[in-house]
């Protein structure tokens, strides 16, 4: 396929509401919409930069630089033989996988549409429902957080996700576990502890979390590998990953035993299928993470979330979980603790081009 013509869209969106975590606040979720065109078929996808650099170095702002004075400018008038192949014609920028995996999402929804198949279909996935799990910031009391917790497991979640941060973990944790002894628990860390803390997560052992999610620094595999091997809790990798290399490394060296994977993150879907490959081949239990997307990048995760390896509820929330109106029909709404699959062509959801387009404060187009 040859690409005609790139659009992108800044979209300033607001959180139904705030979503705390270690890494800080969320209020505010500025989204980089980017579109490809070719044959009459457009293919959407979705920048996951924050808008500050305090989960990666990578923001809003860079994003919208190098697309539109690095990536763009090459990806317009390519031949793709295959959506993947973005990679390659971009390959002379270093780094900056968030910006380049919205481009690269973006070609797999065209491909997707001009093959007339799901993307789900286009992947290889093989569920037609994924089980859905939630994230929960931190919370200002005990109350607030075990109410929270209720509300999620009435409405199916199987999975809860719960924000840590020293001095708020074991006091936590400890109530939501009594009052949920079968649920499946989850402790996210954002990277907030350091090896000195290790007797404090060893408490955690207690519990019969279904991971610790980051607890050390996102550069720092060897401890973690250290970390590991006194807890028994798994270790899940997030802000670790960032590239099939470091899935590799980081399983090498027993720093966890559990990966996350972002596509976003990680520089698109063919980088998420190829971690996807390798977990399954080491028989390393793997999830698919999300990053407050609105419903298109929603799509494109939960197409992914479709493969077999893949054997986790991940962060797949429905569409009200962070916005009172998401910018695609149908929104993802959860059914018996599940998201069913778009089976529609391409992401098999529809852009709101209308109100996307009275939210947008900025816009760029590129023409072959």
């Amino acid at each position: 396929m040859r690409i005609e013509r790139a659009q992108l869209r800044l979209v300033p969106l607001e959180l139904s509401e705030p979503f705390d975590s270690p890494a800080g606040p969320r209020r505010n979720r500025p989204v980089i919409f980017v579109t490809l065109e070719s044959d009459g078929a457009v293919g959407w996808g979705e920048c996951v930069a924050l808008a500050s650099p305090s989960f990666t170095y990578e923001t809003t702002e860079t994003a919208w630089h190098v697309l539109t004075d690095h990536l763009l400018p090459v990806v317009v008038g390519a031949d793709l033989a295959s959506p993947g192949d973005v990679l390659t014609v971009v390959s002379g920028v270093r780094g900056h996988p968030m910006a380049k995996a919205a481009v690269e999402m973006a070609a797999w929804d065209l491909h997707a549409k001009l093959e007339g198949v799901p993307l789900v279909e286009a992947l290889g996935g093989t569920h037609r429902r994924v089980a859905a799990g939630v994230s929960l910031g931190l919370q200002r009391d005990e109350s607030t957080l075990l109410e929270r917790v209720e509300a999620f497991v009435e409405r199916g979640y199987r999975r809860v996700k719960i924000k840590i941060e020293p001095g708020r973990d074991v006091e936590v944790i400890g109530p939501v576990r009594s009052r949920f002894p079968d649920l499946g628990l989850v402790a996210d860390a954002n990277g907030s502890y350091s090896l000195r803390e290790v007797d404090r997560l060893r408490q955690l052992d207690g519990f019969g979390l279904l991971m610790l999610e980051q607890p050390l620094a996102w550069d720092d595999l060897r401890d973690h590998a250290k970390l590991q091997e006194a807890l028994q809790t798994p270790i899940c990798l997030d802000e670790s990953i960032r590239s099939l290399n470091d899935v590799a490394f980081a399983l090498d060296l027993g720093s966890c035993r559990i990966v996350s994977v972002k596509p976003g993150r990680v520089g698109g879907l063919a980088n998420a299928v190829a971690i996807h490959d390798l977990c399954r081949e080491r028989g390393v239990p793997a999830w698919v993470g999300g990053m407050l997307e609105s419903g298109v990048g929603r799509a494109h995760n939960v197409a992914l979330a479709s493969l077999p390896g893949f054997t986790l509820p991940g962060d797949l929330s429905e569409s009200r979980r962070y916005w009172n109106r998401d910018l695609v029909t149908p929104e993802f709404v959860l059914v018996d603790g599940q998201l069913p699959v778009p089976d529609g062509v391409g992401i098999g959801v529809h852009p709101d081009q209308g109100r996307i387009d009275a939210l947008v404060v900025r816009r760029a187009t590129f023409t072959a």
